[in-house]
């Protein structure tokens, strides 16, 4: 498990380790959400929200799926913020919000494999959007290789990693990731997110 996670939980008075539960145990309760505000209650946000999403909405991007399995089992959320960092060492990266109910389970886990979604599977990215909804319930995945992450079918290309830092980004984090495996199938086009809808490429 990388260090930089194990230091996010314990910072967030999460338990970094997690014993099985029984049937008959319930489960955890969620951590409180923290306060991330970042600008003062008498200073002015430079843009207002809505304008921000607006106007950020007009760069299309690719949509993913990170996965992980912790202790309690199979855990994953729809991911627009994705990227590739570093050639060498092979690095890439993704943004998640720091209220996220799915970043500590991933965290603690310490690995994660990006699933990057085609043009098809959009009913799929809107599952894994929701929150507290059993998302894994109907989906067909595998291991991924080095991690043993869930790789989800049919998706055009994946991305196993481990964890190798997590920095802070207002009321995101920044999760760096060291790849160590990927795949691609050789055709399909991609699912992208472009002004609040799914769209994809008109060759």
């Amino acid at each position: 498990m990388a260090a930089t996670a194990v230091r996010y939980l314990r910072s967030v008075g999460a338990a970094t380790t997690a014993a099985p539960r029984t049937p008959q145990e319930t489960p955890p309760e969620a951590l409180p959400r923290p306060d991330l505000r970042a600008v003062r209650d008498d200073e002015r946000p430079p843009v207002e929200p809505a304008e921000f999403r607006r106007v950020l909405g007009h760069f299309a991007s690719g949509v993913t799926v990170v996965t992980a399995r912790d202790t309690d089992g199979p855990t994953g959320f729809a991911c627009q913020s994705f990227a590739s960092l570093s050639l060498d060492p092979p690095l890439v990266s993704f943004m998640v919000a720091r209220t996220s109910t799915t970043w500590p389970r991933i965290a603690r886990a310490g690995a994660f494999c990006v699933n990057i979604l085609g043009a098809e599977q959009g009913a799929l990215c809107r599952k894994f959007a929701v929150s507290g909804a059993d998302k894994f319930a109907g989906v067909a995945y595998e291991d991924a290789p080095a991690t043993g992450s869930p790789l989800l079918d049919s998706v055009p290309a994946w991305i196993d990693c481990r964890i190798h830092a997590v920095h802070t980004g207002g009321d995101h984090l920044i999760v760096v990731g060291r790849v160590e495996a990927l795949g691609a199938a050789k055709e399909g086009d991609p699912l992208l997110f472009h002004r609040g809808a799914f769209g994809r490429l008109s060759r």
